[in-house]
């Protein structure tokens, strides 16, 4: 059976280089440099033991800015014994270059086995005991999973047009993905017998034999992404805004470079807006994002984005869109989604020279395809066809609770378990990172 144990907790280093010039009893006006770390340490039965941490630092300047800093620099380097692994950096400032907001990402990451359950949700019909091996129906644990790379270079400047809550947008990003079966050989080092995965047809390889998956996508490819629009943001402060507004509005076109890949453009509309219930304590925050294809045909490995001014995530399922859910469950031309979230501060005070507060969150998550991504049905098997495009879409829904562990505003331990409300969406998930969901 798959399982996916974590072996340690969150342990966060906590150490600063700047002063404080506030009593003992106040919370501290930080300067210099603050930085957090957290250890990456789990075990899964099928991609191995990944080992590796996670760092942000955090420069504060003579302190006139607290808690908004002046740079930040966030790391992430992280492996598994499989191969997977995730070397990611990225800086973010609004003093490098006067009245502009820079965000550099630079990153690379490697999946063994990355989840694939088609296209267009509950469209995409999901059996759980495929990949069950207690069941009569198992055909193996990695029936639902390809493997991907990707090479992710992105570079985003807002200019502030009216004081600092208006800021135009203009970016780019490139994109180099390579995808293919999983590599159940190189799984399979060091099992024992009885453990072995079976080396059977997937959903992936059966997508690319029926044609769903056209040839010329079915390894992946180059995306070379400009982005351009409006962010309005009158937030109180970033970590976690006790008022405020943040809404965007951007479009991302993809030229078609190389002669091989279609062009597409896409528009992405955030909404986000925070209010506070009790000062300093208590707050309700709520998003909701409409991100549909505007023109052109979407390669079916850059569906399982979405996109904001911050950073582009995966997509719809997981840790950064809906908790509890699959990641990557629902992908399709046009997505809907919303998150709304309660937090409560139940304790603050001074550690080590430290700014800390503990929080705990309450969610719900829910999404859906507005618009489903088309693709070739006529060579699917009769036999299959009940397995692959029979439910229609609706609204995936999910639900859970967190604790946030906060140091100086910014540096912030984020747990979150979140359950599925269907079982076609899988069943839970438990989440350990960095940062509020939004």
């Amino acid at each position: 059976m798959k399982t996916t144990i974590l072996l340690s907790f969150i342990l966060f280093t906590i150490s600063s280089f700047g002063q404080s010039d506030t009593t003992k009893n106040e919370e501290q006006i930080k300067t210099g440099f603050s930085f957090g770390a957290l250890p990456v340490v789990a075990y899964d039965t099928d991609i191995g033991f990944k080992y590796g941490a996670l760092t942000n630092i955090y420069y504060f300047g003579d302190g006139s800015s607290y808690p908004k800093y002046m740079h930040s620099l966030y790391l992430e380097w992280s492996r598994t014994t499989k191969g997977s692994g995730i070397n990611q950096m990225i800086y973010d400032s609004e003093y490098l270059i006067p009245k502009t907001r820079i965000t550099l990402e630079a990153g690379y990451f490697t999946e063994k086995a990355l989840g694939f359950y088609g296209f267009n949700g509950y469209n995409s019909v999901f059996f759980p005991d495929f990949e069950n091996d207690q069941s009569t129906d198992y055909l193996t644990r990695m029936y639902y999973k390809h493997e991907r790379k990707q090479l992710r270079l992105k570079a985003d400047f807002q200019r502030f047009i009216w004081k600092k809550n208006l800021r135009a947008l203009f970016g780019f990003a490139h994109y180099n993905t390579t995808i293919s079966r999983v590599d159940i050989d190189n799984l399979n080092k060091g099992k024992e017998e009885g453990d072995l995965l079976p080396d059977t047809t997937t959903l992936y390889d059966n997508y690319v034999d029926w044609g769903i998956i056209k040839e010329d996508e079915k390894n992946g490819g180059q995306t070379n992404m400009f982005k351009m629009g409006f962010v309005y943001d009158s937030r109180d402060q970033e970590g976690n805004p006790m008022k405020g507004i943040w809404s965007e509005a951007l479009i991302l076109y993809a030229p078609s470079f190389t002669g091989k890949e279609s062009s597409y453009m896409k528009l992405a509309l955030t909404h986000r807006q925070y209010f506070t219930l009790r000062k300093k304590v208590l707050n309700l925050a709520y998003r909701i994002s409409y991100q549909p294809k505007i023109a052109g045909d979407i390669p079916f490995y850059m569906l399982p984005f979405v996109y904001d001014s911050k950073q582009n995530r995966d997509g719809l399922g997981g840790a950064k869109t809906l908790r509890g859910i699959l990641r990557n469950r629902i992908a399709g031309n046009d997505l809907l989604f919303a998150n709304i979230e309660l937090r409560w501060k139940f304790y603050r005070g001074i550690i080590k020279k430290q700014n800390i507060y503990l929080a705990i969150n309450s969610f719900v998550d829910a999404g859906m395809v507005t618009k489903p991504y088309k693709f070739e049905q006529s060579n699917i098997p009769n036999d299959e066809l009940t397995n692959t495009v029979t439910e229609s879409e609706n609204i995936h829904g999910s639900y859970g609770a967190g604790l946030n562990i906060v140091m100086n505003h910014n540096f912030i331990v984020s747990i979150n378990y979140g359950r599925a409300l269907n079982k076609q969406d899988g069943k839970d998930g438990l989440y350990i990172g960095l940062n509020f969901l939004f």
